[in-house]
C-alpha cells in the first residue's frame, strides 16, 4: 500500500526532481572551480576571494548542519550502508563530504537498488531538500550577485551571459521548488501536488528572486564596497527578527541560534516562514520592506550611472527602463504569488490540517502522534509492521507544520 503524498520515489515528476540532484551538485562543483580559475587568470583577485569565502563558508554550514542533525538523532543510522560509513562521519564531514557520501549518494542507491527502503529515500531527501536550501542562499544566490556584477562592471553583459544569469537563477527557484513539494508530503489526505501548480509556484519565486538579485548586483556594480554594509546591516536586522519571532527548530541552544543566523541569511533574499500561526502581516511587512529596498537599490545603481557609468554608458531612458523593470519584476511575482495561494494552493482548516477529521484510508499508512503531539502524515510509504516503527522526519515535519498552519489560519504565507 502506498501513500500517494509522501516524497514519491515512484512519481514522474519527484523521480526527475531527486536523480537529477547529484549530477547537477558534480556540475556545480565544476563551475564554481571554472569561475576560480577565470578570477585567478584575469587577476581579479578581490572577486576570487569573494567567491573562495562564499563556497568555503556554505559548505562548512551546510555539513555543521548535518553533524548537529546527526547528533540530534544519536547517530542512528538508518540504512547498513549508512551504518558501515559510521566510524568516519566526522573525517566525511571534516573534509566537507559528509552530506553528499552520507545522505545523498546513500539516498541514490536506496532509490536504484532497493525499491522497499522508499520510507528511508524519502527520510534522506526531506534532509537533504533543507540542507540544499541552506546551501542555495549561502552559496549560489550570493554568488550569483558577485558574478552579475563583475559582468556589469565590465560591461561584458553578452546574450550567452543573459542566458547563463537566468539558468542560474532557474536554478535557485528550482531549489525552492523542491523543497516546497517536500513539505506538502506531510500534509494529511491531500493529492500530489500537480505540474501546473509546481510550475505556478516556480515561476512566481523565479520573478521574485531574480528582481532580488538582480537589484543587489546592479548596486554591488557600482557601489562595491557598500554592499557588505548593506549585507551586514540587513542581515543583522533579520536576525533580530528571528530572534523575536522565537524560532524552535534545533534541539540545542547553540543550534537555535545558527539557525536564526542562517534564516536571517535566507531572507536578505527570499521569504521563509519560521514559526507556526499566522504569519499574513509578517509577509506582508517583509515583501514591504524587500520592495521599498529594491526600489532605493535600483535608485541609486540609478544616480551612480547618471554620472559617472563604471566601465560603459547607458542613456539615462535606458537606466530609468532597467530600474522600472527590476521593481515590476518583484511586484509581477507577488501577484503572481497571490494567484498561487488563491488557486493552488492546498485549502484545509486547523482541525483538518493536525488530522482531526482526516479520514484514513485502507491503502493508506498513518504514523502516531509525534512527542510534540503533531500527527501530520508520516513520510514512511511502505507497511512498517509492528517490529519496525515509521520514519518521521521531525525537522521537515516541523518546517511543514510553519508553513500549512499559517495558510490553515486563514493567512497567506
Amino acid at each position: 500500500s502506498e501513500d500517494p503524498n509522501s516524497c514519491n520515489m515512484r512519481s514522474p515528476v519527484d523521480c526527475l526532481l531527486t536523480t537529477a540532484g547529484l549530477p547537477l551538485f558534480l556540475v556545480d562543483i565544476c563551475l564554481d572551480v571554472l569561475a576560480a580559475v577565470e578570477f585567478y587568470k584575469e587577476g581579479s583577485y578581490p572577486s576570487l576571494g569573494v567567491l573562495l569565502v562564499l563556497l568555503i563558508g556554505s559548505s562548512v554550514l551546510v555539513q555543521l548542519y548535518s553533524w548537529l542533525w546527526y547528533s540530534y538523532d544519536h547517530f542512528d543510522m538508518k540504512t547498513r550502508v549508512e551504518e558501515s560509513a559510521k566510524p568516519g562521519l566526522a573525517v566525511l564531514h571534516w573534509v566537507q563530504l559528509g552530506i553528499y557520501v552520507s545522505r545523498m549518494i546513500i539516498m541514490k542507491l536506496l532509490t536504484w537498488w532497493n525499491r522497499q527502503e522508499e520510507d528511508k529515500v524519502a527520510f534522506l531527501n526531506q534532509d537533504l531538500s533543507m540542507l540544499r536550501i541552506i546551501e542555495t542562499f549561502s552559496e549560489s544566490a550570493p554568488q550569483i550577485v558577485l558574478m552579475l556584477a563583475v559582468l556589469l562592471q565590465d560591461g561584458s553583459l553578452e546574450p550567452f551571459q543573459v542566458l547563463k544569469t537566468v539558468g542560474s537563477l532557474s536554478a535557485v527557484a528550482y531549489c525552492v521548488t523542491t523543497y516546497h513539494r517536500c513539505l506538502r508530503s506531510f500534509l494529511p489526505g491531500k493529492e500530489e501536488q500537480s505540474v501546473l501548480s509546481s510550475l505556478v509556484f516556480f515561476t512566481w519565486n523565479l520573478l521574485l528572486l531574480a528582481a532580488r538579485i538582480v537589484a543587489l548586483a546592479l548596486f554591488a556594480s557600482v557601489f562595491p564596497c557598500f554592499i557588505f554594509t548593506h549585507f551586514v546591516c540587513s542581515w543583522l536586522l533579520f536576525c533580530y527578527f528571528a530572534w523575536w519571532a522565537d524560532t524552535d527548530f534545533m534541539d540545542s541552544v547553540g543550534g537555535e541560534w545558527l539557525y536564526r543566523a542562517t534564516v536571517g541569511l535566507i531572507w536578505y533574499f527570499d521569504w521563509f516562514n519560521v514559526v507556526d500561526g499566522k504569519t499574513r502581516n509578517r509577509a506582508i511587512l517583509y515583501h514591504a520592506w524587500i520592495l521599498l529596498d529594491i526600489f532605493v537599490l535600483c535608485g541609486l545603481w540609478f544616480w551612480k550611472m547618471s554620472w559617472d557609468p563604471p566601465g560603459f554608458e547607458l542613456s539615462r531612458l535606458q537606466a530609468a527602463i532597467v530600474w522600472g523593470a527590476v521593481v515590476a519584476g518583484y511586484a509581477s511575482g507577488l501577484v503572481l504569488r497571490i494567484v498561487y495561494y488563491t488557486c493552488f494552493h492546498p485549502k484545509l482548516n486547523k482541525v483538518e490540517l493536525m488530522g482531526g477529521n482526516a479520514k484514513t484510508q485502507s491503502d493508506e499508512v498513518d504514523s502516531p502522534p509525534d512527542d510534540d503531539g503533531g500527527v501530520f502524515r508520516s513520510a514512511s510509504r511502505t507497511p512498517t509492521g509492528p517490529s519496525r516503527p515509521p520514519l518521521r522526519n521531525k525537522r521537515m515535519k516541523k518546517l511543514a507544520e510553519n508553513f500549512y498552519s499559517s495558510s490553515a489560519d486563514g493567512a497567506e504565507v
